[in-house]
């Protein structure tokens, strides 16, 4: 199907009533593939706590690490300290999603509305996706990668390059988003 066949039938069947409200609409559907996105990794999280209180003990304990044996700094073995950082590993992702699944919900009702307004409605959305990018470019590359050095562990590598796309995707995803809407976006 080409994209004017589907901004056709979108626009026969009410959807949409130009070919700027069907990029608005993309945009939306964009927004809310990235807020399923954040909600199911935390759920994912939370459904496999045990495994995933043994990769954080694993990182912040920084076992396994031969190449680069001394750190800056020390390790993290207090389980109460790992239960800290695993909640807010998933408070954040959880976190993230509903504001971006609340950014979806006023975009999608400010579709039909002046291009300032569908603007403002992006909000929410912009909030989440930044706070999705602290936490898997900030929490994961930054102190997971610099400073706890996961990169040294197999399991700590493919987390690592997760999260680096994780990071970009909602990058790339925001600044879709904070690209200003125009009454007439598409001759």
């Amino acid at each position: 199907m080409q994209s004017t066949d589907l901004a056709a039938k979108l626009y026969n069947a009410g959807i949409v009533n130009n070919k700027d409200i069907t990029m608005r609409f993309l945009k939306t559907l964009l927004i809310a593939f990235a807020s399923m996105f954040c909600l199911l990794y935390g759920l994912q999280n939370l459904m496999n706590l045990g495994a995933s209180f043994s990769f954080v003990q694993q990182t912040l304990s920084m076992q396994g690490h031969e190449l680069y044996p001394q750190s800056i700094g020390p390790a993290i073995t207090s389980e109460t300290l790992v239960w800290v950082v695993l909640s807010v590993i998933i408070i954040l992702e959880l976190l993230a999603g509903f504001l971006i699944l609340r950014g979806a919900y006023d975009m999608l009702k400010a579709l039909r509305d002046t291009a300032a307004e569908f603007h403002k409605a992006k909000h929410f959305a912009a909030i989440g996706l930044s706070l999705a990018i602290v936490l898997w470019f900030g929490l994961f590359s930054a102190l997971g990668g610099a400073y706890f050095q996961m990169w040294q562990t197999q399991s700590g590598n493919t987390a690592l390059e997760g999260a680096f796309w994780y990071s970009i995707q909602m990058a790339a995803i925001l600044l879709i988003l904070l690209q200003k809407d125009s009454e007439d976006l598409i001759d």
